[in-house]
């Protein structure tokens, strides 16, 4: 009897595997599955699955003639991508726990890279495309999303106005130069792409926002403590660190009382490219 007739799917364990994407990942996710040009028969590798998303969907969707390696330095998250390859029955999926700055594979040996919003945060981005470059085939297939740098600006022109008041000039350098390197722009971006030997084939610009009830709200939001709050906290002088929140949440905390809510925008970018 075919597998997919035999479904013995325990509710109770299910908890422990199921809807672990985070709202953040979804929206880039879903935009750079569409673009993916499935097919049998193919290598695939994920450059920074975390959790398993789009790695797992990925190899579910090319099925079992394919071959789709993940990689990505942090263990606790293979951990449970593991735990759900297992629960789900995936038996196309290669991990490897290493930085993408260093992928060993052969030369020439895949023909489809994805990243979710995963470049972003990688130490080298030009080393980790020109690894990219090397493991691609000819003719391979290279989709990427990442976010833009007026991500959350409404956050950031706070931020900069509560620092040119205490003439934090520097501070202010500072916090231009962390979301430049967070966030390269689209033009560097595709400088270095077509540097390895990419060509653009499309490229689709999007957004989704953020919506919260006060500024309270936002700064309380645990992906906003997970994955931001630490990086802003760095870039300011520690007996200032309680002041300027303050004051941000206090003024947002205002602007909400006459908006309605507190909105973030998240400009980002699709970014599909084909290896000459």
């Amino acid at each position: 009897m075919k597998s997919y007739l035999e479904n013995k799917f325990d509710l109770n364990k299910l908890v422990d595997v199921f809807d672990e994407l985070p709202l953040w990942s979804a929206p880039f996710g879903l935009k750079l599955l569409d673009f993916v040009d499935y097919r049998a028969n193919i290598s695939a590798i994920d450059i920074g699955f975390g959790a398993g998303f789009p790695l797992t969907e990925l190899a579910m969707r090319l099925g079992d003639s394919s071959i789709v390696y993940g990689i990505d330095p942090w263990k606790e998250a293979i951990e449970r991508a593991i735990k759900k390859i297992e629960y789900y029955g995936i038996t196309n999926v290669r991990i490897i726990n290493n930085v993408a700055e260093s992928i060993p594979l052969e030369n020439d040996s895949i023909d489809l890279i994805t990243s979710n919003n995963g470049i972003n945060n990688v130490n080298d981005t030009d080393k980790v495309i020109s690894e990219c470059s090397r493991i691609i085939k000819a003719g391979g297939q290279f989709v990427q999303t990442m976010n833009l740098d007026k991500t959350m600006f409404e956050f950031y022109v706070q931020l900069e106005k509560v620092l040119s008041e205490l003439n934090l000039e520097n501070e202010i350098k500072l916090m231009h130069q962390h979301i430049s390197v967070k966030r390269p722009s689209i033009d560097s971006m595709i400088s270095m792409l077509q540097k390895y030997g990419f060509c653009i084939k499309d490229l689709e610009h999007n957004k989704f926002n953020y919506t919260f009830a006060t500024g309270t709200a936002m700064f309380n939001h645990f992906f906003i403590r997970l994955a931001f709050m630490d990086s802003w906290i760095k870039l300011l002088p520690k007996d200032k660190v309680k002041q300027i929140f303050d004051t941000i949440e206090y003024r947002l905390n205002n602007k909400a009382k006459t908006m309605g809510s507190i909105k973030l925008s998240i400009p980002y970018v699709l970014i599909n490219a084909i290896k000459n």
